[in-house]
């Protein structure tokens, strides 16, 4: 019995034994494997982004918002103070001696924002052009004021609603009209006229744009060219029609040819296609098969080409939201949408010449300023002072300076709502100087009557 004792104890022993043996070489196993597995691997995120990196690759990416992550923001500079040419003209001391002094109200808050070095580009360019039209505008203000006591202007100085020209005595094959206040949405210039003969056959329509004091000597921009070349009589050659501008810093932009080569109706303006591709396509097949057959009768083969040899033409260019439009004949004819920096209020002449016998031209539906003295209702149109208290809301609207009328429709419309006229809500305008002189003038005689200084 101590035998098998002694026995069971030494198997106990040897179980014991060999199970810490397992157990240690276990622990030795596992810890060898982990030091092991953090010395090889990869750091964590590196992990990660590699398996990203997988994932994306077998899906399709968005490379904008990967970008987004990529890229750092650049680091923005401290804006400064910076001197632009024209910014002393219009903070000069000679400024506070004109009787309004309701227009300069801003003026004061706004030299510091303009003079800043992160201003937007074409500020520089802005100040210049404004000190210049300042500058012209100055001594009329003066001289008007002093001259009829703050009855600042009479009656026929004033924008005029149109202007026409009849039994025209000009030089031959040209004819100007000049439009004094320029040209604004609705606006339309008529022409009557007889396309005549001669060398080449062809006349343009030319829309030329404002120019400020000191450019005079230079080309004015071409706000808008129409050139027609007109059919002739041996029809060898094809009618057309081009719409194009110009400036001097950018020079002739892409032109609008009818009929154009590419697919019809494919741009609009205003809902009216740039050609009439109908009327210009079906003049050309005429042309091929009057000239198969021989034919002389060239009044009948060209009736769809709206400008025809010797055949009394009424055409009319007018001015829509988006572009301006050729009417002939009372059938839409050509569009063409708004060149950058060539709008119509900066219209102020218009020259015909060429092969055009002009018999008369009429522009209407100009801008024309309220006479505020007949204003029954002034003092409900003017706009309130501003609260003692914090605004609710400012409404800003930013208006071209020869709007006039539309400034006036919101003064009687939806500026009369309670909210406006508490004070709650304060609106005003953006207007930018002119450089038409007389724009400009009767744009610096709106405030002294409709803005009631706090």
């Amino acid at each position: 019995m101590k035998q098998f004792n002694a026995a069971f104890s030494l198997f106990l022993m040897k179980k014991w034994s060999g199970g810490a043996v397992i157990i240690a070489l276990a622990v030795i196993f596992i810890c060898s494997y982990t030091l092991m597995s953090n010395s090889t691997q990869p750091p964590k995120s590196t992990n990660q982004s590699v398996s990203a990196q997988d994932f994306f690759n077998n899906h399709p990416s968005n490379t904008s918002l990967a970008k987004e992550t990529t890229e750092q923001p650049p680091k923005s500079s401290k804006a400064e103070l910076k001197f632009f040419e024209g910014l002393a003209d219009l903070y000069a001391p000679n400024n506070s001696n004109v009787s309004s002094k309701a227009a300069l109200l801003v003026w004061a808050h706004m030299r510091v924002v303009l003079s800043r070095s992160d201003a937007l580009p074409e500020t520089a360019q802005g100040i210049k052009e404004g000190s210049i039209a300042w500058k012209e505008m100055l001594p009329l203000i003066q001289e008007k004021e002093g001259r009829s006591g703050n009855k600042l202007v009479k009656s026929d100085e004033r924008c005029p609603y149109s202007v026409s020209r009849v039994d025209l005595e000009v030089p031959y094959n040209e004819t100007i009209l000049d439009i004094p206040c320029g040209l604004i949405e609705d606006s339309s210039i008529t022409l009557v006229g007889i396309p005549v003969g001669g060398h080449n056959q062809s006349f343009r329509i030319e829309l030329f744009g404002s120019q400020l004091q000191g450019e005079e000597l230079q080309p004015p921009p071409v706000v808008l060219l129409y050139k027609v070349k007109i059919p002739g009589d041996n029809m060898s050659e094809e009618p057309f029609i081009v719409q194009n501008s110009w400036t001097r810093d950018g020079g002739w932009d892409n032109e609008e040819r009818c009929p154009s080569h590419r697919s019809p109706n494919v741009q609009k303006v205003d809902g009216l296609v740039i050609c009439n591709e109908q009327g210009v396509r079906s003049t050309k097949e005429e042309n091929q098969n009057a000239t198969t057959n021989g034919s002389r009768e060239s009044v009948h083969t060209d009736a769809n080409f709206p400008f025809i040899e010797g055949n009394l033409v009424t055409a009319t260019l007018w001015v829509g939201p988006e572009g301006f439009h050729m009417t002939v004949n009372g059938r839409h004819e050509t569009s063409l949408a708004y060149r950058d920096k060539l709008e119509p209020w900066s219209v102020n002449r218009v020259k015909v010449s060429g092969s055009l016998s002009i018999l008369s031209v009429l522009a209407k539906g100009l801008p024309v300023p309220e006479d505020h003295d007949l204003l029954a209702d002034v003092d409900q149109l003017k706009s309130p002072p501003l609260a003692k208290k914090r605004l609710v809301m400012l409404v800003g609207i930013f208006s071209t300076g020869n709007n006039f009328q539309r400034r006036m429709a919101l003064r009687k419309s939806w500026m009369q709502y309670e909210a406006v006229r508490s004070g709650k809500v304060a609106v005003r305008f953006f207007i930018g100087l002119h450089k038409n002189t007389q724009v400009n003038f009767e744009l610096w005689k709106e405030p002294k009557h409709m803005v009631i200084s706090n």
